[in-house]
């Protein structure tokens, strides 16, 4: 029979570093910013969050339980407000091609991580290929006491802090997005600049706002990985394609973050499920199940295009660059 108390779980914990990606590219997807650097940025977000905890397990002296929260919390946001504030320099700046800075923010990320966590690794003295903070990560898997012993508090709050700051702030910025002339502002920039530049909006600013912004929420995604969900765990290729499915999920959910709550748990599961299926089973039939995520996302891609209705298209000035003296 199949286990529901313990595959929600895992399901959510799963989910979540979705859940802080999508948001975080449906924020910069919202300014007309195509961001395919999100990959990179998770990757960015964990190592700086892993560099940050590793030096400071490494200091003498007994640990301090805020400052095990906070230095790589802290590092992880200054790493991808980095990778943000770079994608925006490049594309809203200078006007550079958005899908070629993305690809380049992911390849850049991916290295960037690839080394220094390298680097870490052969400081650590450990024999085996990676790096353990697990220290740290007792602090971020934490859950609360009422979790225990009861298929309700398994359910609900078994989980670290983050998960329940990446649902949060998926909620705060669809209200932000729907009942906030900020938000107002920022869709209104995402539609049509030009239009939105001669109402008086600050294109550029928000543009600049709402990436580096968006950029950090999805680095809190690859440092949720790491210090949650792998127990402080770096090892080199860590998230294998997490990123893109962030990235998938904001079309799953139109564009809207609160719905990104539930399509990331969702697709949490469905990237799980294979690990459910009764052992057995063919070999080749579980692996078919590991497609499940991807023909998903085909599958609603599909339907997107084919729907008319104009809430479920992307902001019309997706992937262009705005050019304010040809106004």
């Amino acid at each position: 029979m199949f286990d529901f108390i313990t595959f929600i779980p895992r399901a959510v914990i799963q989910g979540t570093p979705l859940l802080f990606g999508s948001t975080g590219e449906t924020l910069t997807e919202k300014s007309g910013n195509l961001n395919l650097g999100i990959p990179g940025i998770m990757y960015m977000g964990a190592i700086c969050g892993v560099i940050g905890a590793f030096f400071y397990e490494q200091s003498p002296g007994e640990m301090n339980g805020f400052l095990a929260v906070m230095i790589p919390l802290v590092s992880s946001l200054m790493g991808s407000l980095f990778l943000g504030l770079l994608y925006c320099f490049l594309t809203v700046t200078l006007r550079a091609n958005q899908n070629v800075t993305g690809l380049a923010i992911t390849t850049f990320g991916v290295g960037f991580g690839n080394f220094f966590g390298g680097s870490l690794i052969k400081l650590s003295g450990l024999d085996v290929p990676a790096i353990v903070l697990s220290r740290t990560s007792s602090y971020f898997s934490a859950s609360l006491p009422i979790a225990e012993g009861t298929p309700i508090g398994d359910v609900f709050f078994s989980y670290g802090f983050l998960a329940y700051l990446a649902i949060g702030i998926a909620l705060l910025a669809s209200y932000v997005l729907l009942h906030t002339r900020i938000g107002l502002h920022l869709r209104a920039v995402g539609e049509n600049p030009v239009t939105a530049d001669a109402a008086g909006i600050h294109v550029e600013r928000y543009k600049y706002v709402s990436t580096c912004l968006g950029s950090m929420i999805a680095g809190l995604g690859g440092l949720y990985y790491i210090m949650d969900y792998v127990n402080g765990i770096w090892s080199v290729d860590a998230f294998g394609d997490r990123g893109w499915l962030a990235i998938a999920l904001v079309i799953f959910t139109v564009w809207r973050p609160n719905v990104g709550v539930f399509a990331s748990f969702l697709f949490g599961g469905l990237y799980i499920l294979h690990m459910y299926i009764p052992s057995g089973m063919n070999l080749a039939v579980k692996e078919l199940y590991k497609m499940i995520p991807y023909v998903v996302t085909i599958i609603v891609l599909v339907a997107v295009s084919l729907r008319n209705s104009r809430e479920s298209q992307p902001p019309a000035s997706l992937g262009t660059s705005f050019f304010r003296e040809t106004r």
